[in-house]
This record gives structure tokens, sequence and C-alpha cells, in this order.
């Protein structure tokens, strides 16, 4: 093939962003094909749009039959949560390559059957984990793998700038709700920043014990403030914190290892690299107070964070045979897995360890579920220009 051809499930406000990406030209051996949605006033916003070749794309309103149409060699899967695994199963075994958006799903067992499907198929799968290819992200987890920070101590990120009106809740009857959504800033807002936790660290929490508060700031039913705490195997601790109710927000992740400190503000990368070790330092220094003495270097980078962009080009030209894939799918359980943890520990009022009961989980959701309160059948795509930038 010459292009990879592609149908994108789901274009409400993801998947139409997706769409517009291929039509304006930024997929360089990549084409859309077809879209597929249960609303047809969604596909036609996306036919209408004015890029050429948009009037002529395949609709569909039943995915199964994208799926066995000849049009497409791969699929975005960008619908609500709970159906990115069976869709992206389904696309799997009809022999179609997958993208599927994040979170990889609401509860580890059902991205783990998603999961074994993926292992045994000749297709390539991956996430869409956009934010893997901003360079300061990629920075910090090449410093680490190579030893630069030594062995880390501490994990620390703020990341409190997702500020969203109750009006962005209200805007889906599937958004925040345990039915719908399956969560709430953890799975809509934060995947991204889970996935970056382990990613660029190259370790899981051993252990979480979490605060997360349910429709604190807004009128929802599913958590819009978190404060997790970590405890790593090697003894490391770390402290995540989120919120889309605080305005102005922060985004700071700090890393800190016995070479000195990583502080990423989401803009620049700063290290502060001890002359001595710590571990060093504490043993040999005789002058009771004192501490190490920290250079402080702007990390260059290569300066490139295509996002999106990046993500789709690669899987192209993996599918091509071009270059090796950037992110395997199979990763996604990872975040999924950090997420569900935070839930249960404040569901359960204790620490929870890594990885986590999968049916205790799920057993504790359907509570939630089964209690929880159905919304009007409200559905706006709303304008997403400027919003899926370096976060």
């Amino acid at each position: 093939m010459e292009k990879v051809r592609y149908g994108i499930i789901g274009v409400g406000n993801m998947g139409s962003s997706h769409a517009k990406k291929f039509l304006s030209g930024a997929v360089e051996n990549g084409v859309l094909t077809a879209i597929c949605d249960l609303k047809p006033a969604k596909m036609e916003k996306v036919l209408a749009l004015e890029f050429e070749g948009a009037s002529s794309l395949a609709t569909f309103t039943d995915y199964k039959e994208m799926l066995a149409s000849g049009l497409v060699d791969a699929v975005i899967v960008a619908v609500p949560h709970y159906f990115h695994p069976s869709i992206s199963i389904d696309a799997m075994n009809a022999g179609l390559h997958v993208i599927c958006e994040k979170p990889a799903g609401v509860y580890t067992k059902q991205v783990k059957e998603m999961n074994a499907v993926a292992e045994k198929s000749d297709t390539l799968f991956t996430m869409m984990f956009n934010q893997r290819t901003n360079c300061l992200y990629r920075k910090m987890h090449e410093m680490i793998q190579n030893g630069e920070l030594g062995e880390i101590k501490r994990v620390n990120w703020i990341i409190t700038d997702w500020y969203r009106s109750q009006s962005y809740y209200d805007s889906g009857d599937w958004r925040a709700t345990w039915r719908g959504e399956g969560g709430g800033v953890l799975f809509n807002q934060c995947p991204h920043q889970l996935d970056l936790l382990q990613w660029v660290t190259g370790m899981m929490p051993a252990r979480v014990h979490t605060f997360c508060h349910f429709g604190k700031w807004h009128d929802i039913e599913v958590e819009d403030d978190v404060t997790a705490y970590l405890e790593y195997e090697n003894g490391a601790t770390g402290v995540f914190v989120t919120t889309t109710a605080d305005a102005p927000g922060t985004n700071r992740f700090e890393i800190t290892g016995n070479n000195g400190k990583l502080v990423c503000d989401g803009k620049t990368l700063v290290f502060h690299k001890l002359d001595t070790p710590e571990r060093e330092f504490n043993a040999t220094y005789k002058g009771g107070f004192g501490h190490p003495k920290a250079e402080i270097i702007e990390v260059e980078t290569d300066g490139q964070n295509p996002q999106h962009v990046g993500i789709l080009n690669n899987f192209s030209n993996a599918i091509l045979g071009l270059e090796p894939l950037f992110v395997q799918g199979t990763e996604g359980l990872r975040g999924v897995e950090l997420m569900d943890a935070m839930l249960l520990s404040t569901w359960l009022g204790q620490t929870v360890s890594l990885p986590i009961d999968d049916e205790l989980y799920l057993a504790e959701l359907n509570k939630r579920i089964a209690t929880g309160r159905r919304k009007d059948g409200v559905d706006v795509v709303l304008d997403t220009d400027g919003t899926y930038g370096s976060k």
C-alpha cells in the first residue's frame, strides 16, 4: 500500500479533531477514508469541513460495517471509554491496525482482555499517548534511563491546569458519570500524566493511598479533586495532585534522584545537578550543617513536540515498515491500573497494592454504576482548537 487508509470510530470532540488533521494533509502517509458515529449529525459536521475530500468520506452508523467494508486498513477508536477495549478487539480480529484513544479502558479486567488479543494479532496496536512525543518528557525519560539522575527518591506532580466549567460537564450525557465515563479527572484529563508518571520514571508504584473527592467542585458524581500518595519498591515516595477546579492551575513535575532533581513546568526542563551524589555526601560530610552544591542547568531538547500528528505519522510509517512503533498499545494497562488503584483506595479507605484485584475493582465500580444518576440526553461537540497542546 502507498498510504494507510484510516477510519475514525466516534467523531465527537477528539474524533473530529483527528479528522481535521488527516483532511488538512498533516499525516504524510495516511489518508482518511471513512467515519463512523451513532449520531449522523456529528458526521454531517465532519463532511461539511472546508477541506478537500471531506464531503466524499464514507459514513457508517455501525462500526462493524466499517470494519467489514474493505475501505480502511486502520481505525482510530475515539468513543466513550467503556467501549475502547471491545471495539479495538473487534477491529484487531477483523485484521485492522488500531489506534486507541486514552484511556485504554475503564477497568483493568477489560484492558487485559484487549491486550491478550493484541499480543496474538498480526496487526499493529498503539495508544494515543501523544504526550510522549513532547521533547521535555522524552528528555526526562532519556536522562533517567541513562542514569543521569541516579536512583529515584521522590516523584511529585501537581497538575491542576485542567480547569473545566459546569458547562463542559453538561455537554454530554455520558460525561462525568460512572455509567458513561467510568470516572472523572483521572479518566478524562489525566490519563496522559498517569502514563508519563510511569514511562518517564520507568517505575510503577507498589502501593497507593489516595483521597478522591467526588463532585466537590462541580455538579457531577465522579472525582474532580485528587491527592494520591505513592510508594515504590526501591523506597521512593511520591505525591500526585490533580483537579479541574483550580484557576489558575499549576503544572509542575519534579523528580528527585541521588544525583539531583529534574523540574518540568510544561515549558522548560531544569536539572539541579549535584556536584556530589546525595548518598555519598551524607556518608562523608563532617560539617554538620551543609548540603551538596548544585549546578542549575536548563536542559536542551530537540524542541520537537508533534503531539497527535506525531503519533499518527509514526503509526502510519510503522504499518508501512518505515520506522518502529513508538508506543506499544499494551502499555495502556499501566495508566488504567493507576487510575483504578487511586479510586479503589478511596472507596476502601485504605492503602492499595499494585497490581490491584481486578474483580474487586469491577465489583466496587458496579456498585457506583447501579446507584448513579442518569443525565438528560445532551451531546454537544465543543470547539477544541488549541486545547490539546502540551499537557
